[in-house]
């Protein structure tokens, strides 16, 4: 530590030594006693300013040093690395760090897809009100085990008396093959107000304010206060979850979009039709 160190950690002390043998001198020796009082409480004063601003330096200095470090930690790291094949995968490693980071600026946290079910589950568990979905169509609800406990998730939160809407998004000829009938009619047997929407019947693109047109149309809103999405184009994330009012805003709207071109269903027989597809029972 240099004398210079020691002398500005020593400074209070310093100036409270000074002051306080000032106020001495003109007590006892001048005998000028409210000018011994009034230096004195200056030393006092200025000894406190001193460490209150010295303090405050300090954390401040410490805080600019973390934010300097936490900065060039990356570069002075890239820097070490001498392997071209080596810098190459780490100039990877950063770009998709970047795109994290961007997500996460926008007010999303990004979910592998274990993680995504893991978390829908976990939402309709604390779900108080409602549930709506768009989901397209698929087949793995009873074969896949993330799927299926989030199904299960899904029912306990029926079971609270919670609603569930789910919309499937499904191509026209895909409507009567058996897998698809079997999703669709546990659905509905288990109280779920369920609707279909034909891909070809989807919102245009022009619709979809604020989102990105290649959308999966796969995303669940939880009392309209939390949404998870799919991504169109799954990678090292699979889907995202976001609690941000104006981002949960745009899900609420692409719904309604999307609900108003749905169709409702009916159980006719062993198969799940649209409603207007029904024939009436001759009277």
């Amino acid at each position: 530590m240099t004398i210079g160190k020691k002398i500005q950690e020593m400074a209070v002390w310093i100036e409270f030594l000074v002051g306080s043998g000032l106020a001495i001198f003109f007590h006892l020796v001048l005998h000028y006693e409210q000018a011994a009082y009034v230096i004195f409480g200056i030393g006092i004063l200025l000894a406190l300013v001193t460490y209150l601003i010295r303090e405050d330096i300090e954390k401040n200095r410490a805080h600019l040093v973390e934010q300097y470090h936490q900065a060039h930690e990356i570069p002075f790291a890239m820097a070490s690395i001498t392997d071209p094949e080596c810098l190459a995968k780490a100039h990877e490693l950063i770009a998709g760090t970047r795109r994290t980071i961007t997500i996460l600026q926008q007010g999303y946290i990004p979910l592998d897809e274990n993680e995504f079910y893991l978390e829908g589950a976990k939402l309709s568990d604390q779900t108080v009100r409602e549930i709506r979905a768009v989901d397209p169509l698929t087949v793995g609800w009873w074969t896949r085990g993330a799927l299926v406990n989030f199904y299960q998730a899904n029912l306990r939160a029926l079971d609270r008396g919670v609603r569930i809407r789910r919309i499937f998004v499904v191509n026209r000829e895909e409507l009567g093959e058996p897998e698809v009938q079997k999703v669709l009619l546990s659905h509905y047997r288990d109280d779920i107000d369920i609707r279909i929407v034909y891909r070809d019947e989807l919102p245009a693109a022009g619709d979809i304010i604020g989102r990105d047109t290649n959308s999966s149309f796969d995303f669940a809103l939880y009392d309209d206060r939390v949404a998870t999405d799919v991504f169109a184009h799954p990678g090292k994330y699979y889907g995202r979850k976001t609690a941000q009012p104006m981002e949960v805003a745009k899900y609420r709207h692409l719904y309604d979009l999307i609900e108003h071109s749905a169709h409702a269903v009916s159980e006719d027989g062993d198969r799940i039709v649209p409603s207007a597809e029904v024939m009436p029972l001759a009277s």
